[in-house]
């Protein structure tokens, strides 16, 4: 299943903190089949947002491109799954 435009990102390293280039976004927890409910999270003016299912902290950094995270290794591909 496809997500659109909207920007997936996942924690399956178990990472303290994720830098991400978006602001909206939904966090999956892990890769399936480990995942939890996909929630989408909008900073709005904040630049940071931790998950309530999974407690990533994430933290935007406008120097990434829109969808893309540090680690790169943390964006959700939708066919990998």
């Amino acid at each position: 299943m496809a997500h659109g435009s909207t920007p997936h990102f996942h924690n399956t390293e178990g990472l303290r903190q994720i830098e991400v280039g978006s602001k909206e976004f939904q966090c999956v927890g892990a890769l399936p089949p480990f995942d939890h409910p996909h929630i989408y999270i909008d900073m709005g003016k904040d630049n940071e947002a931790v998950c309530s299912y999974c407690s990533t902290h994430y933290v935007f950094n406008s120097r990434l491109a829109p969808g893309t995270a540090n680690p790169l290794s943390a964006v959700f591909q939708a066919d990998a799954a």
